[in-house]
């Protein structure tokens, strides 16, 4: 069975303790122009198409737009030093409501009573990691994505590996997640690489620490943080390009409506392309993925 890649990481950061994350990520503030994708040497996704203008609709200036939030995914949302939540989806919901003047409240609640809470309208908005799928857009209305979960490869440093490509991986040994969407892509599109799954994330990068295997291909996100971390001890880092095929790896998540609610999603997602175009979306970025994982 081919595990969900949220589902996945959610089980590898639920592992790491939310305030020692806090207390490791640097405030790095940048501004970028439209259209740029890296900043201080860190990559930066764009999911916005520059040549689309979305439109403002009116929602009343009055109405306090209130946000269902998790605290258990770190970097996305996890609670801040002062036990405030805070994440990259929890500060660009607050940049959106500021963006479009309005007052938002943010509201904790267990992962698997979001939208339960969303449908019975104990809140208005779900700002947390839930993949958007068919199933969730016929139930809700959702924006366009504002982070999607890559594939990666990763590599150790001293090896100096080719970027791995169908000539790069043959003969070669590459780790991978036993029952994840990176394995049944690895079987579809790496045939001449021999395949080595492990039954989590966290024993498939000691194997590529300790040289067991060439490469290892699985959530960016999740590697990400190991690179960044103390564990992996500066051994290794990406190789290649980040693997965003939505077939195998989802299309990402978004914030999540009422479906009768439409100019309130509609007004999320003008103020999501905005926060982008004038360097927001940039800065928060930076400010949560010291390590890219893109």
């Amino acid at each position: 069975m081919v595990l969900n890649i949220v589902t996945l990481v959610a089980r590898l950061c639920r592992k790491i303790k939310p305030l020692g994350w806090a207390e490791v990520v640097l405030p790095l503030a940048a501004a970028l122009t439209a259209g740029a994708v890296q900043a201080q040497g860190v990559n930066i996704p764009n999911f916005w198409d520059p040549r689309t203008q979305l439109e403002r609709p009116e929602l009343p200036a009055t109405r306090t737009i209130r946000f269902l939030v998790d605290d258990d995914f770190p970097p996305l949302h996890f609670p801040g030093l002062d036990g405030n939540p805070t994440g990259l989806s929890v500060e660009l919901a607050r940049a959106a409501c500021e963006r479009l003047g309005l007052t938002c409240t943010v509201q904790v609640r267990r992962f698997d009573t979001l939208l339960e809470a969303l449908g019975e309208k104990q809140g208005d908005v779900v700002a947390a990691a839930i993949p958007i799928t068919a199933d969730l857009r016929r139930r809700f209305a959702v924006t366009g994505p504002y982070f999607k979960i890559p594939a990666r490869f990763a590599v150790r440093k001293d090896k100096s590996l080719p970027v791995p490509d169908a000539k790069a991986l043959q003969g070669k040994t590459l780790g991978v997640v036993g029952g994840t969407a990176h394995e049944a892509y690895a079987k579809a599109f790496m045939g001449g690489a021999t395949l080595k799954p492990y039954p989590e994330l966290a024993a498939a990068q000691a194997a590529l620490k300790a040289g067991e295997i060439d490469y290892l291909f699985a959530d960016g996100l999740g590697l990400s943080l190991w690179i960044g971390g103390e564990e992996a001890a500066g051994c290794c880092d990406f190789s290649g390009g980040p693997y965003l095929e939505s077939r195998f790896f989802g299309e990402g998540i978004g914030f999540i409506t009422r479906t009768e609610d439409e100019a309130l999603r509609r007004a999320l997602d003008f103020a999501l392309q905005q926060l982008w175009r004038e360097g927001k979306y940039a800065e928060l970025y930076l400010r949560f993925f010291p390590t890219s994982p893109y």
